[in-house]
């Protein structure tokens, strides 16, 4: 099948009639991940014309929330970035140690692989007593699956050199329990993770928190939008307060720039000033 050429003007009167029919706004992310995300699913359901799709988001609600799906960022996993991780046991968990009371916001959390990769450092670290990880995302759906914690076995593998190589100091099947081709993470993982509906593009501050991690959300966002994010994440954090990026992202021609110091320029590692 072939598919017909979309218009930016086309792109821009699907996205507003999202925004305003199911009040999900997509408008000012980038146009190279949209644009992906609409032929892709033009092509799985044999849609050749935006307006045939167009049409059929806005009439038929099951349809449509496949199309928001499509579009929501789900790609994640265990201990990403090895060297992340590192950097946060080496740098920033001396510093989470001076706080009697620990808050961490993971803003697009996704299915929540890194939420329970954080629950994994900070209980290894003797921290997580003491400390809330409220993961938040505006897919309900990939919020339903983070809260079971129940992830397919193929990914073990992967997730248990991410781990290994991220400075883990036990062994990473103490964590999880086999059943079958999955596994479910452990309930001592769970107890301090808040899972709620949040979204970075509509909603305003969810919560004064110590650190915020938000890694490869931005880069789906125009420059605007990441600026405004950005402000969010400012005004989350309270004086001190620690904000990681993404290795594709970073602040250094943001707007609030100047209002972090770099814990880690290599891994987006910041500390708000006081």
């Amino acid at each position: 099948m072939r598919i017909k050429d979309i218009t930016e003007l086309e792109i821009a009167l699907l996205l507003e009639s999202v925004f305003i029919r199911y009040g999900y706004d997509f408008r000012q992310y980038s146009g190279a991940h949209i644009r992906r995300r609409i032929m892709n699913r033009m092509l799985m359901s044999g849609i050749a014309d935006i307006t045939q799709l167009h049409n059929r988001v806005l009439g038929d609600e099951a349809f449509a929330y496949s199309f928001l799906q499509d579009l929501s960022i789900t790609v994640t996993e265990m201990f990403r970035d090895e060297g992340f991780y590192r950097s946060l046991r080496d740098n920033v968990i001396p510093v989470l140690k001076t706080y009697p009371f620990i808050k961490i916001w993971h803003a697009g959390c996704s299915t929540g692989e890194e939420a329970y990769s954080m629950a994994v450092v900070m209980q290894e670290e003797g921290l997580y007593d003491r400390t809330t990880i409220y993961a938040t995302d505006f897919n309900q759906h990939a919020l339903n699956r983070a809260k079971d914690g129940i992830y397919s076995n193929k990914m073990i593998k992967e997730y248990t050199t991410n781990y290994q190589l991220s400075g883990g100091k036990e062994s990473f099947s103490n964590y999880y329990t086999s059943s079958y081709d999955h596994v479910i993470m452990n309930q001592s993982l769970k107890k301090n993770i808040v899972w709620a509906n949040h979204n970075l593009v509509t909603d305003g501050v969810f919560a004064e928190v110590n650190m915020i991690l938000c890694r490869n959300v931005l880069i789906y966002f125009d420059k605007v939008l990441q600026n405004k994010v950005q402000d969010l994440f400012y005004h989350s954090l309270m004086n001190g307060g620690i904000l990681c990026l993404g290795s594709k992202e970073g602040l250094r021609f943001a707007d609030i720039y100047e209002e972090y110091t770099e814990m880690d320029k290599k891994h987006r590692i910041y500390k708000k000033k006081y």
